[in-house]
Protein backbone atom coordinates (compact mmCIF):
# COMPACT_ATOMS: atom_id res chain seq x y z
CA UNK A 1 0.00 0.00 0.00
CA UNK A 2 1.04 3.54 -0.46
CA UNK A 3 2.99 5.49 2.03
CA UNK A 4 -0.04 7.02 4.65
CA UNK A 5 0.40 10.91 4.03
CA UNK A 6 -2.51 12.42 1.57
CA UNK A 7 -3.23 15.61 0.97
CA UNK A 8 -7.04 16.54 0.71
CA UNK A 9 -8.11 19.18 -0.99
CA UNK A 10 -11.77 20.56 -0.20
CA UNK A 11 -13.38 21.42 -3.17
CA UNK A 12 -16.52 23.18 -1.56
CA UNK A 13 -14.32 25.15 0.80
CA UNK A 14 -12.67 27.05 -1.97
CA UNK A 15 -16.28 27.10 -3.74
CA UNK A 16 -17.05 28.95 0.03
CA UNK A 17 -14.18 30.85 0.18
CA UNK A 18 -14.93 32.31 -3.54
CA UNK A 19 -18.11 33.44 -2.70
CA UNK A 20 -16.92 35.42 0.14
CA UNK A 21 -14.57 37.06 -2.39
CA UNK A 22 -18.14 37.95 -4.46
CA UNK A 23 -19.92 38.65 -0.81
CA UNK A 24 -17.27 41.19 0.01
CA UNK A 25 -17.27 42.93 -3.38
CA UNK A 26 -20.18 42.51 -4.96
CA UNK A 27 -19.51 45.35 -7.57
CA UNK A 28 -16.22 43.92 -8.14
CA UNK A 29 -15.03 41.13 -10.95
CA UNK A 30 -13.43 38.47 -8.55
CA UNK A 31 -10.14 36.72 -10.51
CA UNK A 32 -9.21 33.65 -8.67
CA UNK A 33 -5.62 33.67 -8.44
CA UNK A 34 -4.16 30.28 -9.27
CA UNK A 35 -0.59 31.08 -8.89
CA UNK A 36 2.31 28.69 -7.74
CA UNK A 37 -0.07 25.79 -9.08
CA UNK A 38 -2.87 27.52 -7.25
CA UNK A 39 -1.07 27.80 -4.24
CA UNK A 40 0.24 23.69 -4.48
CA UNK A 41 -3.63 22.55 -5.02
CA UNK A 42 -2.77 21.74 -8.32
CA UNK A 43 -4.99 24.01 -10.81
CA UNK A 44 -6.92 20.98 -12.24
CA UNK A 45 -8.19 19.99 -8.82
CA UNK A 46 -9.51 23.66 -7.98
CA UNK A 47 -10.96 24.54 -11.47
CA UNK A 48 -14.12 22.92 -10.75
CA UNK A 49 -14.56 24.32 -7.93
CA UNK A 50 -13.25 28.14 -9.14
CA UNK A 51 -15.48 28.60 -11.82
CA UNK A 52 -17.38 31.39 -10.80
CA UNK A 53 -14.83 33.23 -10.58
CA UNK A 54 -14.82 36.27 -13.38
CA UNK A 55 -11.05 35.43 -14.41
CA UNK A 56 -8.00 33.42 -13.53
CA UNK A 57 -4.35 35.43 -12.65
CA UNK A 58 -0.69 33.65 -12.64
CA UNK A 59 2.36 33.91 -13.62
CA UNK A 60 3.87 31.36 -15.84
CA UNK A 61 1.91 31.19 -19.28
CA UNK A 62 1.93 27.05 -18.56
CA UNK A 63 -0.29 27.79 -16.25
CA UNK A 64 -2.68 29.81 -18.41
CA UNK A 65 -2.72 27.20 -21.09
CA UNK A 66 -3.55 24.40 -18.48
CA UNK A 67 -6.55 26.17 -17.91
CA UNK A 68 -7.75 26.66 -21.46
CA UNK A 69 -7.10 22.55 -21.95
CA UNK A 70 -9.47 22.79 -18.74
CA UNK A 71 -12.01 24.33 -20.93
CA UNK A 72 -11.54 28.02 -19.78
CA UNK A 73 -13.25 30.40 -21.37
CA UNK A 74 -12.69 34.15 -18.85
CA UNK A 75 -10.35 36.07 -18.95
CA UNK A 76 -6.85 35.28 -18.09
CA UNK A 77 -4.39 37.67 -16.21
CA UNK A 78 -0.76 36.88 -16.69
CA UNK A 79 0.70 39.00 -13.04
CA UNK A 80 4.36 39.68 -13.73
CA UNK A 81 3.64 40.14 -17.64
CA UNK A 82 5.39 38.64 -20.15
CA UNK A 83 9.24 37.54 -20.02
CA UNK A 84 10.69 37.45 -23.55
CA UNK A 85 8.67 39.19 -26.70
CA UNK A 86 8.03 35.40 -27.93
CA UNK A 87 5.71 35.42 -25.19
CA UNK A 88 3.31 37.71 -27.12
CA UNK A 89 2.48 34.75 -29.59
CA UNK A 90 1.77 32.51 -26.76
CA UNK A 91 -0.51 35.37 -25.43
CA UNK A 92 -2.25 35.82 -29.07
CA UNK A 93 -2.72 32.46 -29.36
CA UNK A 94 -4.40 31.59 -26.17
CA UNK A 95 -6.10 35.18 -25.31
CA UNK A 96 -4.13 36.20 -22.36
CA UNK A 97 -3.96 39.38 -20.73
CA UNK A 98 -0.81 40.40 -19.19
CA UNK A 99 0.35 42.97 -17.43
CA UNK A 100 3.08 45.72 -18.59
CA UNK A 101 5.37 46.63 -15.64
CA UNK A 102 8.98 47.68 -17.82
CA UNK A 103 10.07 49.17 -21.08
CA UNK A 104 11.47 46.24 -21.91
CA UNK A 105 7.45 45.02 -22.29
CA UNK A 106 6.60 48.44 -24.03
CA UNK A 107 9.58 47.76 -26.58
CA UNK A 108 8.35 44.28 -27.21
CA UNK A 109 4.11 45.20 -27.45
CA UNK A 110 5.52 48.30 -30.08
CA UNK A 111 7.33 45.45 -32.02
CA UNK A 112 4.93 43.34 -32.08
CA UNK A 113 2.75 45.64 -33.21
CA UNK A 114 4.68 46.44 -36.07
CA UNK A 115 4.62 42.61 -37.57
CA UNK A 116 0.66 41.42 -36.06
CA UNK A 117 -1.00 44.72 -36.25
CA UNK A 118 -4.43 43.02 -36.56
CA UNK A 119 -3.92 41.41 -33.24
CA UNK A 120 -4.98 42.95 -29.86
CA UNK A 121 -4.19 42.21 -26.58
CA UNK A 122 -6.01 44.00 -23.21
CA UNK A 123 -3.40 45.13 -20.75
CA UNK A 124 -2.79 45.74 -17.38
CA UNK A 125 -0.67 49.24 -16.98
CA UNK A 126 1.39 48.56 -13.79
CA UNK A 127 1.91 51.58 -11.37
CA UNK A 128 4.31 51.38 -8.52
CA UNK A 129 2.59 53.22 -5.67
CA UNK A 130 5.06 52.34 -2.99
CA UNK A 131 5.51 48.43 -2.70
CA UNK A 132 8.85 49.02 -5.16
CA UNK A 133 8.97 45.95 -6.68
CA UNK A 134 7.46 46.22 -9.93
CA UNK A 135 6.08 49.10 -11.86
CA UNK A 136 5.87 52.60 -13.48
CA UNK A 137 6.45 54.89 -11.14
CA UNK A 138 3.87 57.88 -10.86
CA UNK A 139 5.52 60.72 -12.70
CA UNK A 140 6.31 57.80 -15.81
CA UNK A 141 2.41 56.59 -15.46
CA UNK A 142 0.86 58.88 -17.93
CA UNK A 143 3.18 59.16 -20.50
CA UNK A 144 3.59 54.93 -20.67
CA UNK A 145 -0.12 54.96 -21.02
CA UNK A 146 -0.36 57.59 -23.90
CA UNK A 147 2.28 55.36 -25.48
CA UNK A 148 -0.06 51.78 -24.66
CA UNK A 149 -3.36 53.95 -26.22
CA UNK A 150 -1.96 54.82 -29.13
CA UNK A 151 -0.86 50.96 -30.32
CA UNK A 152 -3.47 49.39 -32.56
CA UNK A 153 -2.83 45.97 -30.71
CA UNK A 154 -3.65 47.39 -27.58
CA UNK A 155 -7.24 47.14 -27.09
CA UNK A 156 -8.19 48.09 -23.54
CA UNK A 157 -5.37 49.62 -20.75
CA UNK A 158 -6.54 48.61 -17.04
CA UNK A 159 -4.59 50.36 -14.11
CA UNK A 160 -3.19 48.46 -11.46
CA UNK A 161 -1.31 48.65 -8.54
CA UNK A 162 -0.51 46.26 -5.62
CA UNK A 163 -0.47 47.19 -2.11
CA UNK A 164 2.46 46.30 0.14
CA UNK A 165 0.45 46.65 3.85
CA UNK A 166 -3.18 46.03 3.13
CA UNK A 167 -2.76 43.57 6.02
CA UNK A 168 -1.79 45.94 8.50
CA UNK A 169 -0.35 49.83 8.80
CA UNK A 170 2.34 51.20 6.62
CA UNK A 171 3.99 53.83 9.18
CA UNK A 172 2.03 53.30 11.51
CA UNK A 173 -1.14 54.64 9.79
CA UNK A 174 -3.85 52.67 7.38
CA UNK A 175 -1.36 50.04 5.41
CA UNK A 176 -3.30 51.34 1.89
CA UNK A 177 -4.28 54.73 1.94
CA UNK A 178 -1.00 56.54 0.79
CA UNK A 179 -0.93 54.04 -1.85
CA UNK A 180 -4.59 53.95 -3.05
CA UNK A 181 -4.23 58.56 -3.26
CA UNK A 182 -1.34 58.03 -5.23
CA UNK A 183 -3.03 55.81 -7.54
CA UNK A 184 -6.24 57.58 -7.94
CA UNK A 185 -4.19 60.95 -8.18
CA UNK A 186 -1.56 59.72 -10.93
CA UNK A 187 -4.67 57.88 -12.85
CA UNK A 188 -6.76 61.22 -13.05
CA UNK A 189 -7.95 61.83 -16.66
CA UNK A 190 -6.67 58.18 -18.03
CA UNK A 191 -9.55 56.09 -19.21
CA UNK A 192 -9.42 52.08 -18.01
CA UNK A 193 -10.83 50.33 -15.38
CA UNK A 194 -9.03 49.66 -12.43
CA UNK A 195 -7.58 46.59 -10.41
CA UNK A 196 -6.40 46.69 -6.97
CA UNK A 197 -7.29 44.53 -4.51
CA UNK A 198 -5.05 41.57 -3.14
CA UNK A 199 -7.01 39.30 -0.25
CA UNK A 200 -5.70 41.25 2.46
CA UNK A 201 -7.51 44.51 0.77
CA UNK A 202 -10.66 42.66 -0.09
CA UNK A 203 -11.35 41.71 3.30
CA UNK A 204 -9.87 44.44 5.14
CA UNK A 205 -11.39 47.30 3.18
CA UNK A 206 -14.01 46.20 1.03
CA UNK A 207 -16.59 48.94 2.74
CA UNK A 208 -13.92 51.92 1.47
CA UNK A 209 -11.83 50.72 -1.46
CA UNK A 210 -13.51 50.10 -4.92
CA UNK A 211 -11.76 48.84 -7.94
CA UNK A 212 -13.13 47.10 -10.91
CA UNK A 213 -11.42 44.00 -10.91
CA UNK A 214 -10.04 42.42 -7.60
CA UNK A 215 -7.35 39.52 -7.07
CA UNK A 216 -8.54 37.12 -4.49
CA UNK A 217 -5.70 34.84 -3.92
CA UNK A 218 -4.60 33.29 -0.19
CA UNK A 219 -7.71 33.58 1.12
CA UNK A 220 -9.23 31.84 -1.18
CA UNK A 221 -7.32 28.44 -0.15
CA UNK A 222 -8.13 29.04 3.78
CA UNK A 223 -5.49 31.13 5.01
CA UNK A 224 -5.60 34.49 6.76
CA UNK A 225 -3.76 37.20 5.19
CA UNK A 226 -3.15 38.95 8.24
CA UNK A 227 -2.73 36.34 10.73
CA UNK A 228 -2.84 36.30 14.04
CA UNK A 229 -4.94 39.79 13.84
CA UNK A 230 -7.09 37.71 11.86
CA UNK A 231 -8.25 33.49 11.62
CA UNK A 232 -10.15 32.08 8.86
CA UNK A 233 -12.74 31.98 11.33
CA UNK A 234 -12.68 35.67 11.82
CA UNK A 235 -13.04 36.09 8.09
CA UNK A 236 -15.36 33.20 7.79
CA UNK A 237 -12.92 30.89 5.34
CA UNK A 238 -12.41 27.39 5.41
CA UNK A 239 -9.64 25.21 5.08
CA UNK A 240 -9.18 23.88 1.04
CA UNK A 241 -6.04 21.18 1.74
CA UNK A 242 -5.28 18.97 4.58
CA UNK A 243 -2.17 17.12 5.15
CA UNK A 244 -2.99 14.23 7.12
CA UNK A 245 -0.89 11.35 7.88
CA UNK A 246 -0.83 8.06 10.41
CA UNK A 247 1.39 7.29 13.43
CA UNK A 248 3.74 4.31 12.55
CA UNK A 249 5.05 3.78 15.04
CA UNK A 250 4.85 3.63 18.86
CA UNK A 251 8.05 4.65 21.20
CA UNK A 252 8.41 4.88 25.06
CA UNK A 253 11.31 6.90 26.21
CA UNK A 254 12.05 7.65 29.84
CA UNK A 255 13.69 10.88 31.93
CA UNK A 256 16.86 11.58 30.09
CA UNK A 257 16.43 10.46 26.86
CA UNK A 258 16.24 12.17 23.35
CA UNK A 259 14.36 12.36 20.42
CA UNK A 260 15.55 12.27 17.11
CA UNK A 261 18.68 13.91 14.98
CA UNK A 262 20.55 16.18 17.28
CA UNK A 263 19.26 15.23 20.81
CA UNK A 264 17.00 18.80 20.49
CA UNK A 265 14.60 16.99 22.77
CA UNK A 266 15.55 15.46 26.15
CA UNK A 267 12.42 14.16 28.18
CA UNK A 268 12.00 14.91 31.84
CA UNK A 269 9.56 12.22 32.75
CA UNK A 270 8.68 8.94 30.64
CA UNK A 271 6.59 9.85 27.71
CA UNK A 272 4.56 8.32 24.98
CA UNK A 273 5.97 8.99 21.31
CA UNK A 274 4.15 8.61 18.03
CA UNK A 275 6.60 8.52 14.96
CA UNK A 276 4.94 9.63 12.09
CA UNK A 277 5.12 9.59 8.70
CA UNK A 278 5.50 12.87 7.20
CA UNK A 279 8.95 14.73 6.91
CA UNK A 280 10.18 17.53 5.56
CA UNK A 281 11.01 15.59 1.80
CA UNK A 282 7.02 15.43 1.85
CA UNK A 283 7.33 19.48 2.44
CA UNK A 284 6.65 19.64 6.43
CA UNK A 285 8.70 22.81 7.79
CA UNK A 286 12.51 21.09 8.99
CA UNK A 287 12.19 24.58 11.09
CA UNK A 288 9.32 23.68 12.88
CA UNK A 289 10.21 23.24 16.81
CA UNK A 290 9.27 21.02 19.50
CA UNK A 291 5.72 22.13 20.35
CA UNK A 292 4.13 22.97 16.56
CA UNK A 293 0.17 21.17 16.84
CA UNK A 294 -0.68 18.43 15.39
CA UNK A 295 -3.74 16.47 15.69
CA UNK A 296 -3.73 12.71 16.57
CA UNK A 297 -7.33 11.46 16.32
CA UNK A 298 -8.37 14.74 16.30
CA UNK A 299 -6.93 15.49 19.65
CA UNK A 300 -4.39 18.26 19.77
CA UNK A 301 -1.00 17.95 20.85
CA UNK A 302 2.20 18.54 19.19
CA UNK A 303 5.92 17.51 17.70
CA UNK A 304 8.87 16.76 19.65
CA UNK A 305 12.43 17.55 18.69
CA UNK A 306 13.75 17.78 14.87
CA UNK A 307 12.01 17.01 11.69
CA UNK A 308 13.18 14.06 10.37
CA UNK A 309 13.46 13.75 5.93
CA UNK A 310 10.54 11.27 6.46
CA UNK A 311 9.31 10.96 9.95
CA UNK A 312 8.36 13.12 12.77
CA UNK A 313 7.22 12.84 16.52
CA UNK A 314 4.41 13.79 18.38
CA UNK A 315 3.83 13.38 22.22
CA UNK A 316 0.77 10.73 22.94
CA UNK A 317 1.52 10.59 26.25
CA UNK A 318 -1.64 11.96 27.46
CA UNK A 319 -3.66 9.95 24.26
CA UNK A 320 -3.35 6.61 25.31
CA UNK A 321 -5.37 5.71 22.67
CA UNK A 322 -3.15 6.98 19.93
CA UNK A 323 -1.78 3.67 18.36
CA UNK A 324 0.02 2.76 14.99
CA UNK A 325 -2.67 3.57 12.17
CA UNK A 326 -3.96 6.71 14.13
CA UNK A 327 -4.55 9.43 11.91
CA UNK A 328 -2.46 12.74 12.09
CA UNK A 329 -3.69 15.92 10.97
CA UNK A 330 -0.70 18.49 10.14
CA UNK A 331 -2.41 21.27 8.97
CA UNK A 332 -6.47 21.21 7.98
CA UNK A 333 -9.42 19.24 9.44
CA UNK A 334 -9.83 15.67 10.71
CA UNK A 335 -11.48 13.40 9.04
CA UNK A 336 -14.01 14.52 11.93
CA UNK A 337 -14.28 17.63 11.14
CA UNK A 338 -11.54 19.07 14.48
CA UNK A 339 -9.92 22.20 12.63
CA UNK A 340 -6.15 22.91 12.77
CA UNK A 341 -5.58 26.34 10.98
CA UNK A 342 -2.57 26.07 8.65
CA UNK A 343 -1.75 30.08 10.26
CA UNK A 344 -1.41 28.25 13.38
CA UNK A 345 1.33 25.68 12.13
CA UNK A 346 2.78 28.11 10.08
CA UNK A 347 3.24 30.76 13.04
CA UNK A 348 5.40 28.05 15.25
CA UNK A 349 7.83 27.51 12.69
CA UNK A 350 8.38 31.31 11.74
CA UNK A 351 6.44 31.26 8.35
CA UNK A 352 3.14 31.80 6.76
CA UNK A 353 0.69 29.53 5.96
CA UNK A 354 1.21 30.37 1.76
CA UNK A 355 5.20 28.61 2.26
CA UNK A 356 3.23 25.69 3.42
CA UNK A 357 0.68 25.19 0.99
CA UNK A 358 3.07 26.33 -1.65
CA UNK A 359 5.89 23.59 -0.43
CA UNK A 360 3.57 20.31 -0.31
CA UNK A 361 5.85 17.67 -2.56
CA UNK A 362 5.34 15.50 -5.74
CA UNK A 363 5.54 12.90 -3.39
CA UNK A 364 2.70 12.90 -1.48
CA UNK A 365 -0.48 11.86 -2.55
CA UNK A 366 -3.48 14.11 -3.58
CA UNK A 367 -6.87 13.94 -3.13
CA UNK A 368 -10.30 15.91 -4.21
CA UNK A 369 -12.91 15.67 -1.53
CA UNK A 370 -15.57 17.31 -3.82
Amino acid sequence: MPRPITAIIHQQALRHNLSVSHQCMPDSQVFAVVKANAYGHGIERVYTALQDADGFAFLDIGEGTRLRALGCKKPLLLLEGIFAFEDLFECAKHEMSFAIHSLHQVQWLKQFAAIAPDVQFDVYLKMNSGMNRLGFEPQQYAEIWQELHQLNTVRSITHMTHFSDADGERFGLDGIEHQHFIFNKTIQGLAGKTSLSNSAAILRHHQTLHCDIVRSGIMLYGSSPDYPAHSIQDWNLRPTMSLRSEIIAIQTVQAGDSIGYGSKFIATQQMRIGVVACGYADGYQRLSATGTPVLVDSVKTHTLGRISMDMLAVDVTALPQADVGSEVVLWGQSSEGVLLPIDEVAASSGTIGYELMCAVTARVNFQIDA
